[in-house]
């Protein structure tokens, strides 16, 4: 009577995977990682000046590959020359709701690796090849799902759940979680800073 039971069990429960196949594949499916719902793409600034009405603050036109350009405002002028800004390849996460910077919106953020106490901010540097609009992606594979909407990712915040976690290498090279950040033309890199982290 045992192996009747064990039998029955195994047959209902095959009756059931059966009955409800996304369950089924759900179940077998690989975890999805967090930072996959975010939309990190190469950008190239167009052109920079200072907020008029923040010291502190850059207001960039850059080209993330979309038809129009995106306005950044950045918290970077203590830290980067507006020379050194100037048509520079840039890592810019795209997903993010439009925030008002001191009167300006910004589309979005220039990625920067920042050592522990912030008195050193370096923009993320993407390879000289690499192409304006390419989506990054986190180790081996290229393939990853869509990334979330803005509101989505504000709604679960998704983005402050990855942050804590991105964070540079002992050789500068950018990544979540131990796995690297790359492009098609190689890996995403900080300038000089070291196991620092990414925001």
């Amino acid at each position: 009577r045992r192996f009747e039971h064990l039998t029955a069990y195994c047959t209902a429960a095959t009756q059931v995977a059966e009955s409800d196949p996304a369950a089924a594949a759900a179940a077998a499916a690989p975890e999805v990682s967090p930072v996959t719902a975010m939309d990190i793409r190469i950008g190239q600034i167009l052109s920079v000046e200072k907020h008029p009405d923040a010291d502190s603050l850059y207001v960039e036109s850059v080209d993330v590959g979309e038809p129009e350009p995106r306005t950044i405002v950045s918290g970077l002028v203590e830290y980067v020359p507006l020379d050194a800004m100037q048509q520079r390849k840039v890592v810019v996460l795209c997903n993010l709701q439009a925030r008002n910077m001191r009167g300006i919106k910004s589309h979005g953020m220039l990625l920067c690796a920042s050592n522990a106490d912030h008195s050193q901010v370096e923009p993320l540097d993407p390879p000289a090849a690499a192409a304006v609009g390419e989506r990054v992606w986190f180790g081996n594979e290229q393939l990853q799902p869509a990334p979330e909407t803005a509101k989505r990712v504000q709604k679960k915040k998704i983005w402050e759940a990855v942050q804590p976690d991105l964070k540079t290498t002992t050789d500068c090279v950018a990544g979540y979680k131990g796995q690297q950040m790359n492009t098609a033309a190689g890996p995403i890199t900080a300038k000089s800073l070291t196991n620092a982290n990414i925001s």
